[in-house]
């Protein structure tokens, strides 16, 4: 659990998140759930965010902001973030379960 938290923790630091505000969302997370379930039980071919490793999230992020990920909607919507944004949306994400 100690070496969980320590990951967590990292993971924040790395993305310029204060450990204490990890519980509350960054600005631009909550219009994810406009198409990303944020329960687990939910059957839906968007992929769930919670618990999503934070560099996959960044990486997909870039993906689809540069035009190297084919996208539907995601490609706009990549734009409108700036990298610290992403990383934070990330981070945020990486802790949710």
């Amino acid at each position: 659990m100690r070496a969980c938290r320590a990951f967590v923790a990292g993971i924040l630091l790395w993305a310029g998140v204060a450990p204490a505000a990890a519980a509350e969302a960054p600005p631009g997370a909550a219009s994810c759930s406009g198409c990303h379930a944020a329960k687990a039980g939910v059957d839906t071919p968007v992929a769930r965010l919670a618990g999503q490793d934070p560099a996959a999230i960044v990486a997909a992020m870039q993906a689809y902001r540069s035009g190297q990920r084919p996208a539907t909607v995601m490609d706009r919507i990549a734009k409108g973030f700036s990298d610290d944004e992403i990383k934070a949306i990330a981070a945020w994400y990486g802790t949710q379960r």
